[in-house]
């Protein structure tokens, strides 16, 4: 019981507040705090002396409430999107206001700001906006804090499609370019940065009242394909909506999409496919001819195809919308029909 206190922040949180009184807290102790490696703690120290004021026997850090506020400001500039030498100086003004100045805040979405950039660690993320920085800097250092807080921010400020478009999608991109061209070193920063983005799509997805009645769509991968974010980032703007989306995930056995389709008689089904390999024309063209209702009055769903592995396998009668804010129109159109 005394062990499960500890993990839970009863008597260890206590010890750990003790011990900011008493002689300080460890590197590790603040990095648990902040939600931070300790790598990250030990390079800024090393690179922008943002250190401890003291060091216990003249070596090992020992840090103190005034030290700790100053590395949270750290946090939540970078995750603002400053460089970190920028934020560091600032973090070590203590007359600085907590938000970054008015001419370092994040650019706006339009027009692009020019140039290329890189974010931590060599991650080139290429002609993108500031948020994508301070998104790719937390990432990286596995800041959950200040990533929940960024992708929050960018949602709310945005809105899910453009936000999605413009700022989330080219970061996740750079991870993943990141990861194929690193002997998969950055991979568990990818499954980082996905999870916190799915979390920031569920928060952000308004609840959908029981009782909700009216034409359904049904999301999908195709049997075997597991890459359901773009199929969240969807389901949420639907929800947004108000538009009623029955959202199954990855890898659905076709025997279980079909039941699912005459079971419920979508308006429309998005199938998604990341790859060439998983992309199913004649599982699509069975979808797109399943039946429902009274004879006279037959209907059939309207399949989209969603995803890069349809690509030059358009399959005639079936839209393949390009974008979020494309099927996101496509699905609007066919339930107002």
């Amino acid at each position: 019981m005394g062990a499960d206190r500890d993990r839970n922040g009863g008597r260890g949180s206590d010890k750990s507040d003790d011990a900011l009184r008493d002689g300080g807290l460890t590197t590790g102790e603040v990095a648990r705090r902040l939600g931070v490696a300790p790598t990250t703690i030990r390079s800024w120290d090393r690179r922008y002396g943002l250190g401890p004021s003291t060091r216990a026997d003249g070596r090992h850090r020992r840090w103190t409430g005034p030290d700790l506020a100053r590395l949270r400001r750290m946090c939540a500039l970078t995750g603002a999107g400053l460089p970190p030498a920028e934020a560091a100086r600032l973090a070590l003004d203590d007359s600085r206001p907590l938000a970054p100045s008015p001419q370092s805040k994040p650019q706006p979405l339009s027009p692009r700001a020019p140039g290329r950039s890189r974010a931590g660690s060599g991650l080139r993320l290429g002609d993108v906006r500031q948020e994508c920085k301070g998104m790719a800097r937390a990432a990286l250092r596995l800041d959950a804090a200040a990533l929940d807080e960024t992708l929050g921010g960018a949602i709310e400020e945005h809105g899910l499609v453009e936000a999605w478009t413009e700022l989330i999608m080219p970061t996740l991109q750079a991870v993943g370019r990141k990861w194929e061209t690193s002997g998969e070193r950055y991979v568990e920063v990818e499954h980082f940065l996905s999870w916190h983005v799915s979390g920031a799509l569920r928060r952000h997805a308004p609840k959908i009242a029981p009782g909700t009645r009216g034409a359904t769509t049904i999301l999908a991968c195709a049997p075997g394909e597991n890459h359901t974010l773009p199929l969240e980032v969807l389901t949420a703007a639907l929800t947004e909506r108000g538009l009623p989306v029955r959202m199954f995930g990855a890898a659905v056995p076709v025997e279980s999409l079909v039941a699912a389709v005459r079971r419920t008689g979508p308006v429309a089904v998005g199938l998604w496919a990341q790859s060439r390999t998983t992309a199913s024309v004649p599982l699509a063209q069975h979808v797109s001819a399943i039946e429902w209702g009274v004879r006279g009055a037959r209907r059939k769903p309207v399949v989209l195809t969603l995803g890069p592995g349809w690509a030059g396998q358009t399959v005639r009668g079936l839209p393949h919308p390009s974008g979020l804010a494309e099927a996101v129109r496509a699905v609007e159109s066919f339930v107002a029909r």
